[in-house]
């Protein structure tokens, strides 16, 4: 009888052993599983972070021309940088007729949109609309809505303010919400997007619609303002201010 308890011991301590002997190895196998996962992951996100940072890194080619600043050969107009008091250049052709393009679709389209819009503005003319703004609202709040002379999208022919039929600027959420996913189609950007006023140093104005061209896509696609994609300092305030 002690012979057989024996023997049923040594079972029962054999199969223990065995258990702890195979739990063990599966312990092994998941940490081992475990610590590869983490160093794929790990790896994964260094490359994604190198990546990111060759993105950051991009050098953008800055230069001057006659005194107007230019980012990868896009004209840049913002608080940072000004254009010459004598820079007249008219409304630019090529951005009036798909200005006047992107009415036309918009009214076949049946939205409330007007057939004229504010384009071109001469030095003079935005000094006029400045100094009316500063008059009415003193100039911290002008500076919000209103370019100084010399600091305008619209003193470059480039830019344009769409109206609704009956010459306001555009508010309706339906025409607000088209121009925001079609621009670009035309060539245009929304200059001044909301939630980006300390940046593009100007209110949410969805009516406003700066011309770039081919960009505008690549722009609209990338989700930033006008500054974060050149890679330029905005900002609310003014050059030397």
């Amino acid at each position: 009888m002690n012979k057989k308890r024996k023997i049923k011991r040594k079972n029962i301590i054999f199969i223990m052993i065995l258990i702890i002997f195979i739990f063990s190895i599966f312990l092994l196998k998941n940490k081992f599983f475990f610590v590869t996962n983490n160093e794929k992951k790990n790896q994964s996100n260094e490359v994604t972070e190198k990546k990111e940072e060759k993105k950051t890194d991009k050098k953008h080619k800055s230069e001057v021309r006659d005194g107007i600043t230019f980012i990868d050969d896009i004209l840049l107009v913002n608080k940072q940088h000004s254009l010459p008091n004598d820079y007249s250049p008219g409304e630019d052709p090529t951005a009036s007729n798909k200005i006047s393009l992107l009415i036309r679709d918009m009214q076949e389209k049946g939205f409330d949109i007007n057939d004229s819009c504010s384009g071109y503005r001469s030095y003079g003319r935005q000094s006029t609309l400045y100094n009316n703004y500063v008059r009415e609202h003193g100039v911290q709040k002008a500076d919000t809505f209103s370019a100084r002379p010399g600091y305008s999208e619209h003193q470059t022919g480039l830019a344009f303010d769409l109206k609704h039929e009956d010459g306001s600027l555009i508010s309706k959420q339906k025409e607000i919400d088209w121009v925001k996913k079609n621009a670009h189609k035309y060539g245009f950007i929304v200059r001044y997007p909301e939630g980006k006023e300390h940046i593009t140093g100007y209110q949410y104005e969805p009516w406003h619609l700066r011309f770039i061209g081919e960009r505008a896509k690549e722009i609209f696609q990338s989700g930033k303002t006008l500054e974060e994609f050149l890679g330029v300092e905005g900002g609310t305030k003014y050059l030397n201010q």
